[in-house]
């Protein structure tokens, strides 16, 4: 698939059009409520449909599956993402009308990452086929770790991004205002709100590192790479606030999350091997992506059973 750079720079000002929609959205701090979010993140969803089957019917059959695939395995990262991003913003006690805009300058964070992460994987690929065995074994390594870290919570405020902050910048508590920075004492001191900005950045950049091989062993088109991920992060915002009553239901999440990465970690060894030693086998991309979908399948309704089944009644006590 060759993309010319017409269709680069469409696509990133469609792209631009949209985040501005986004912050157009969170420039006033409120509380965002179901409705809002459930609009808007149906209108995020169509959007890279759309787009999708624009890539179906200009570029075929192969692309299109290509890109769907990618944005189901992004978008899935991306709510694993929510995960902590709740955690960040419920331990640093941030209001929730003031968490739509630490939550957007993650948005555009990861977007920027991800560029950067993009264009040095795409051009490592292109120069160094051995870098599919690199990313194939962070992917499996990735997968095992988050299999076994399932249920613990990160300590966010004790982080070395937060820990160094705090050494060099004089801070307050009162986040109420919203800002980033507020002058008390005479002296510009950072607020809640601004750790958790930091704390979200210093996510992404861990995030970024597990979805970008992930990417890559979907499709090394750089085109299709960029615009998986950028449609994933659209409207990322608004998913949260739509699935944050959700979040503690998707209980197996983290084990279909690192089932895929370890797949797809697999799929990059053998497809490398597969370059050198035509006898070993790849793994097609329609069984890719029928993977894909019964791992993200299997895993949702298990969760959904699971947190719909009732606690077991407590066991009466028994005096002695």
């Amino acid at each position: 698939m060759t993309v010319p750079l017409w269709m680069w720079l469409a696509t990133v000002a469609g792209i631009v059009v949209l985040i501005s929609v986004d912050l157009w959205q969170s420039r006033r701090p409120h509380e965002i409520g179901f409705r809002e979010a459930a609009v808007w993140s149906a209108v995020y969803v169509a959007a890279a449909l759309l787009f999708g089957a624009g890539v179906l019917l200009t570029s075929g059959g192969p692309a299109g599956v290509q890109f769907f695939s990618g944005y189901l395995v992004e978008k899935s990262l991306s709510i694993d993402n929510l995960f902590v991003f709740a955690v960040v913003l419920a331990q640093f006690g941030v209001a929730a009308r003031h968490q739509a805009r630490v939550l957007m300058i993650g948005v555009l964070g990861a977007l920027v990452l991800r560029g950067v992460f993009i264009a040095v994987g795409a051009a490592a690929i292109q120069t160094y086929a051995i870098t599919f065995l690199f990313f194939g074994a962070f992917l499996i390594f990735t997968g095992v770790r988050l299999f076994r870290s399932h249920g613990e919570q990160p300590d966010i405020r004790n982080s070395r991004p937060i820990r160094l902050l705090r050494r060099f910048v004089p801070m307050t508590d009162d986040g109420s205002s919203g800002r980033l920075l507020v002058r008390a004492g005479g002296r510009l001191r950072a607020t809640p709100v601004l750790l958790a900005t930091v704390a979200i950045l210093a996510v992404d950049i861990v995030f970024a590192l597990d979805s970008i091989p992930a990417i890559f062993g979907i499709t090394d088109n750089a085109y299709l790479v960029f615009t998986t991920n950028a449609f994933a992060l659209l409207g990322l915002r608004a998913l949260y606030f739509l699935l944050i009553g959700l979040l503690d239901r998707l209980v197996y999440l983290h084990y279909g999350l690192a089932v895929l990465l370890g797949f797809i970690g697999v799929k990059l060894v053998l497809h490398y091997l597969h370059g050198v030693w035509p006898a070993v086998p790849a793994i097609p991309l329609p069984l890719s992506m029928a993977v894909i979908v019964a791992v993200l399948a299997v895993t949702t309704v298990a969760s959904l059973r699971r947190s719909r089944r009732p606690a077991p009644p407590a066991r009466p006590k028994v005096d002695a």
